[in-house]
């Protein structure tokens, strides 16, 4: 654990992968995410205080897998009575059409497409975030993803991670036992080795971006274009 494993590779990205555990997994993700990203947290104290309940704010979801965090959050600021418009993105068509074929909000939708591909079209969010997308970048794939970012978002960019530790390790190979004919367990462990510690996200974000903790293994990366970090 002392070294990232950059280049470990998760089961559910090979293209030949088993389908039908591909989707019990996306499935899985909704209470995986529930139970361990924070995003609750999140929705607090960085999101909800940018919402109104007569303007609409518009979020960008990269990387929105299953879709599950997208229509979390359409769900917290409907509860709210707050206007919320989430797109979340996906290259993936297998994520892509998994998301879009689950019910979801009327003010969320999903489109299969990269960040570069709406950069392209001059498109812009209030917000951008991810989850559990660092990680799976090289140091290009990041660099050209915190661009895009700065690029999409109006306020505030939030790419939350997870943190590298053998502590984290081990309690996700305990915690994750129950989630059985998926990848979630398999994959999650190599997802820990592949990613950062706060010093080495640091390191290899550009001027502009912050490394903030996050719950005991997760850590965010945030850059807000109005007020930009010394």
């Amino acid at each position: 654990m002392r070294r990232r494993a950059a280049d470990a590779v998760e089961l559910m990205d090979a293209p030949d992968c088993d389908p039908v555990k591909l989707d019990r997994t996306y499935g899985q993700f909704a209470l995986v995410n529930r139970l361990f990203s924070g995003w609750r947290l999140l929705y607090v104290q960085e999101l909800r205080p940018l919402l109104s309940a007569s303007t609409v704010t518009t979020v960008l979801d990269i990387g929105s897998g299953g879709g599950d965090l997208a229509r979390l959050l359409a769900q917290w600021s409907q509860r709210d009575r707050l206007k919320l418009d989430v797109t979340g993105i996906d290259p993936d068509s297998r994520a892509h059409n998994f998301a879009a074929g689950r019910p979801h909000h009327a003010n969320v939708r999903f489109v299969q497409a990269g960040s570069g591909e709406l950069v392209r079209e001059g498109r812009r969010f209030d917000v951008v975030i991810s989850n559990h997308v660092i990680h799976h970048l090289q140091p290009s794939g990041l660099a050209q993803l915190l661009t895009d970012s700065q690029t999409l978002a109006r306020r505030i960019c939030l790419h939350n991670d997870l943190r590298r530790s053998a502590a984290a390790y081990g309690l996700f190979a305990l915690a994750a036992l129950p989630f059985r004919g998926s990848f979630i367990r398999s994959d999650g462990l190599v997802s820990i080795r592949r990613s950062y510690t706060p010093a080495e996200l640091t390191a290899a974000a550009p001027p502009g971006w912050r490394v903030q903790p996050h719950r005991p293994f997760h850590q965010v990366l945030v850059h807000r274009p109005e007020h930009l970090d010394g």
